[in-house]
């Protein structure tokens, strides 16, 4: 029916928890609910709910948001139902109603919330009265020829179909909605588990809501199940299917959520352990591990108040960086450089993350950033690649271009990375994937987080080096070594590997361009080549933002980076760029015989640098900020550069890869060609099983 379906959509949305989407904050005022019925939003849904709730008759809600009568009538009639349901308690709850509350789309959190109960109760008691979900199949041969994979989703009816196979099976949790933050990569991941599990002789079993993915292709998985990722809906499906295992480390944070309740039904989760995961995710249990093994954390603390939240950031000191727990893209994350700062984004983050503590983190302004993939199989840990950011901390890694291998990290450095990952896998008993994530300042090495789980440079990496690190992962976690399957050490590479990142702001003219600790990017490039300026120069290219060979370069440096910058700005000038700079960078530069043209800063005059963008005066940007203040330039700058897409660089590494890349294209020009070219085929150089 619409109304299932319609109430089904909602709790796949991930908008809060479970459909608070659908209870949003209700609209009181009748001029409000209007305007938001005439023009269509996210919160279009929401208004037709507060209208009907305000006793709007349904014509006019017809007239002014033009949908069909027909529609608003099944809303009208959702609430109706959810009224009654909110008259009784759970003692007074008939089987018939709740019944008809599962057939209107209802899923038992929401009926334990109206009716002051828990959502187990509710299921205890639906179980028992029978009430389970029949499941259907979608035909993907159209009736032409018999489905062999077909898709089955779930409804209150009598009779399902495509029953349950007797073969070994296991099941794989999707990525759910893609959003900003978290998506493909992570199907990349569930599609890798799927084909690993059919040559390890499993049927796979995916479970995803969302159907432009190509795990919810229909030759992916062996069966699908179109399902919300939810409990609920999880615990339907392995009740259906009882697989071996559940896989929930390929499909981002969605089904790491659900990993402990899982676990708590009896639900055998395949891989690492959901209490390894726990102990990564919570900061006192992970800061307590770190100990141990003698690795650097960043000061931290935690809160669950504001108070909490000010006293721990007077004690480790400002900047704090500002995060909920378990969340993933870097979601509600925020810098913060003083009080009313923090207790902004504490709130928000609070939102977030409800029943959690907030995490406060001491900000490592001015550091390197590391990532790290490894693989473990519960006994060894290999390490799959070393990515150094070219943004710098406190960017978000999904934001951040990167190069493989690491081109200004000493070996020194990169050694002991490979042995605190190797130490933390062993520790954690990882089995699958891992991620590190490292930060370097002051010569001194920090552990920034570790997630034992998938994470989003796995499909970079593993092109990168040729080995399906995602497929080897899935078969770990089915039983196999990484001695059995070929990997016992970490993969060489065959060329310089930058990944790219593209951004949305153009299509999101209000959202502040401006990079921190949430991820904002939507899509990732790739540039090859031996060079490490080339592959630079073409992920630039990829993104849209080719470096220029020509004109103007803008520079502005904090006070830290301003000897450091002089011989990127020696390489633009001596290949032709004319220099502009900010009063400090600009007397800096010239006092090394550099001729530069004085810009104004954006509050120092008119034309200022802005207005030099917004003419066309400016080609390329090296902007480097430290501090709350060079924070608020920044904006203005990167906003302005965005709309007229010019190349804006943040780091000085950053500089000095644009620099190279300029200098090789102008010096080599470019060559093509295939990946394919750099690698033997996994197979070919794998030793039998």
């Amino acid at each position: 029916t619409f109304k299932e379906a319609l109430q089904k959509g909602i709790r796949s949305m991930e908008m809060g928890s479970d459909e608070s989407f659908w209870d949003g904050a209700e609209m009181k005022d009748l001029v409000h609910i209007r305007e938001k019925l005439t023009t269509p939003t996210q919160e279009r849904l929401m208004a037709v709910r507060s209208a009907l709730h305000a006793g709007m008759e349904p014509d006019e809600i017809t007239t002014l948001s033009r949908i069909d009568p027909w529609f608003i009538e099944k809303i009208q009639e959702i609430l109706r139902c959810e009224a009654s349901l909110a008259a009784h308690r759970a003692e007074t709850l008939t089987d018939a109603a709740l019944r008809e509350a599962k057939r209107d789309g209802f899923s038992d959190r929401r009926i334990a919330r109206l009716t002051g109960c828990t959502e187990e109760e509710i299921r205890k008691r639906r179980i028992q009265a029978g009430i389970l979900p029949a499941y259907k199949q979608v035909d993907t041969c159209g009736a032409e020829f018999e489905a062999q994979t077909p898709y089955l989703y779930s409804t209150y009816e009598v009779e399902s179909e495509a029953p349950p196979t007797a073969r070994r099976k296991v099941m794989i949790l999707g990525s759910g909605p893609n959003r900003i933050g978290q998506g493909i990569e992570f199907d990349y991941c569930c599609c890798q588990a799927a084909f690993a599990l059919r040559e390890e002789g499993y049927e796979s079993l995916m479970v995803n809501c969302n159907p432009e993915t190509v795990s919810t292709d229909y030759d992916t998985s062996d069966r699908l199940y179109f399902e919300p990722l939810t409990l609920e809906d999880v615990l339907s499906v392995v009740g259906r299917e009882k697989p071996d295992g559940v896989i929930v480390q390929f499909g981002g944070q969605t089904p790491l959520n659900l990993a402990m309740a899982l676990k708590k039904e009896g639900v055998p989760i395949l891989g690492t352990s959901p209490d390894s995961i726990d102990l990564a995710e919570d900061r006192k249990r992970f800061a307590s591990l770190a100990r141990e093994l003698g690795v650097n954390v960043p000061a931290w603390g935690t809160a669950f108040t504001t108070e909490d939240a000010l006293a721990v950031a007077t004690q480790i000191g400002y900047p704090v960086l500002v995060r909920p727990s378990y969340v993933l893209g870097g979601r509600a994350m925020m810098v913060a450089y003083d009080e009313t700062q923090l207790l902004a984004y504490a709130g928000e983050a609070a939102r977030v993350s409800p029943g959690h503590p907030v995490f406060l983190d001491r900000f490592l302004e001015d550091a390197f950033e590391v990532d790290v993939d490894a693989i473990g199989d519960g006994t060894s840990v290999v390490i799959g690649g070393i990515m150094q950011h070219i943004e710098e901390a406190g960017i978000h890694s999904g934001d951040s271009f990167c190069v493989l291998p690491p081109f200004k990290i000493s070996k020194h450095h990169q050694d002991l990375m490979r042995d605190q990952t190797r130490r933390l896998g062993k520790a954690l008993q990882v089995k699958g994937l891992m991620n590190v994530q490292f930060a370097i300042k002051d010569s001194v090495l920090y552990v920034l987080e570790v997630n034992p789980r998938a994470s989003r440079t796995i499909p970079f990496v593993s092109k990168a080096t040729g080995v399906p690190l995602a497929r080897l992962a899935a078969k770990v976690q089915v039983g196999r070594t990484l001695e059995e399957l070929g990997l016992t050490q970490e993969p060489a590479l065959p060329a310089v590997f930058v990944k790219g990142v593209v951004f949305p702001f153009l299509r999101f003219p209000g959202v502040e361009p401006v990079l921190g600790p949430e991820m904002k990017s939507t899509g990732e490039v790739m540039g090859i080549s031996p060079s490490f300026g080339h592959a630079f120069a073409k992920a630039q290219m990829a993104c849209g933002q080719p470096l220029p060979a020509a004109g103007r370069v803008f520079v502005s440096v904090n006070d830290y980076d301003k000897e450091s910058v002089v011989p990127i700005a020696r390489g633009f000038a001596e290949m032709g760029f004319r220099l502009l700079a900010t009063s400090g960078t600009a007397n800096r530069l010239a006092r090394e015989g550099l001729v530069v043209e004085m810009v104004y800063k954006v509050n120092e005059g008119r034309p200022n640098i802005v207005d030099r963008i917004l003419n066309g005066e400016i080609d390329l940007i090296l902007n480097t900020t430290l501090g709350r203040e060079s924070h608020f330039d920044e904006m203005s700058i990167r906003r302005t550069a965005t709309t007229r897409n010019v190349p804006c660089i943040t780091t000085l590494s950053g500089g000095a890869a644009a620099v190279e890349g300029i200098r090789a294209l102008k010096r080599e020009g470019l060559e093509v060609a295939p990946l394919q070219s750099y690698h033997a085929p996994w197979g070919a150089i794998r030793p039998p099983s």
